[in-house]
């Protein structure tokens, strides 16, 4: 049996700090932006938009470069949606509301899902406690949840929207 003398701290530390730097998170892969990616994937128990998974054309007022679009609720956000499932006017979505929009390059492949979680005690919440995903269709993602929507949320603040949302504003028939 032959004892090795413990390698010294001068060589121990750089060789850990070498192989942490390689151990880089994937995109999509942080907690809460796979978390949001998770519940994007699933649309169970989901409503629609005025109750129609019709992809809508791509608004004026979109900041998304994708061409088409649809908007789906959980059960929770789905009771501020009125009985034609349109966003009740000057409401605020009640806690645990997930809204996922699809957005879709063309008629048969979404590109990104942009994500609203209504998580108000969450470290990413905005100040009006929403979490804000923007993932591509595989997972990678485009703003990280830490940013709180800052990519986001100079559209989704104009005026017509409704806690955030701009469905009724911009396909009101």
């Amino acid at each position: 049996m032959s004892l090795r003398a413990p390698l010294p701290l001068s060589l121990v530390i750089p060789a850990l700090a070498l192989s942490l730097a390689g151990c880089k998170h994937e995109p999509g892969t942080t907690p809460l932006d796979a978390e949001l990616y998770q519940l994007a994937l699933n649309s169970s128990g989901h409503v629609w938009y005025k109750n129609s998974d019709e992809l809508l054309p791509r608004s004026t007022g979109s900041g998304h470069s994708e061409a088409f679009l649809r908007t789906r609720y959980n059960a929770i956000a789905a009771t501020a949606l009125d009985t034609l499932y349109r966003v009740v006017a000057d409401t605020a979505f009640p806690p645990g509301s997930l809204i996922v929009k699809e957005l879709w390059s063309d008629a048969s492949t979404i590109g990104t899902y942009a994500i609203l979680l209504k998580r108000p005690d969450a470290e990413a919440a905005d100040a009006d406690g929403w979490v804000w995903g923007y993932l591509r269709a595989n997972g990678e993602v485009r703003a990280p949840a830490i940013d709180r929507g800052a990519a986001c949320r100079t559209c989704h603040m104009q005026d017509g929207e409704i806690d955030a949302t701009l469905m009724n504003q911009y396909f009101p028939e």
